[in-house]
């Protein structure tokens, strides 16, 4: 499966992401000390829609169905990843790399400053990976202070504090 398509997601699109999230957190059975937050959660559809509602979130697709997705939200001239996920199947085949090329070039076509998240500082596909992509990962956290409780709230869901890191890409 080679042949995939990135557009901007639909509200009906809601109901297929949360499987394909659950299914990509299943890797993190395969790290060190991340086994009890493998498929821990999903955002549900219709916290997704409320963020496609927005216009900022994007879907791969293959034969007409999701492959993956970016789900974003508007934070004042930051826009915010969210969650970040391509199925298992269709993994290593370049899509994460060119959904995070396109959510760039609408973040900056819309007149945004800058991409953020927060991720898992160590996991070969979370900090890493985003690094290859432009993301710097945010030294002072006490200058992002929205980015710095996004960390503790998910601290407070079970995720480990000291493995955790905000990014930031600046755009243009």
């Amino acid at each position: 499966m080679s042949d995939f398509s990135i557009r901007l997601a639909r509200a009906e699109d809601a109901e297929a992401l949360p499987a394909i999230e659950l299914a990509a957190g299943k890797l993190f059975e395969t790290v060190e000390g991340l086994a009890n937050v493998a498929g821990m959660h999903a955002i549900p559809a219709d916290e997704q829609r409320r963020m496609i509602r927005k216009g900022h979130c994007l879907v791969a697709t293959s034969e007409d169905t999701i492959i993956g997705f970016l789900s974003t939200e508007p934070f004042r001239r930051e826009l915010h990843i969210r969650e970040f996920s391509v199925h298992p199947d269709a993994q290593g085949q370049g899509i994460g790399g060119v959904l995070l090329r396109a959510i760039a070039i609408d973040a900056g076509n819309s007149g945004f400053q800058a991409i953020t998240l927060t991720t898992f500082s160590d996991v070969p596909w979370n900090a890493p990976f985003y690094a290859r992509h432009g993301f710097e990962t945010i030294a002072d956290l006490e200058a992002h202070p929205r980015l710095a409780a996004d960390i503790e709230q998910e601290v407070g869901h079970g995720l480990p504090r000291e493995r955790r890191c905000a990014m930031i890409k600046f755009l243009g």
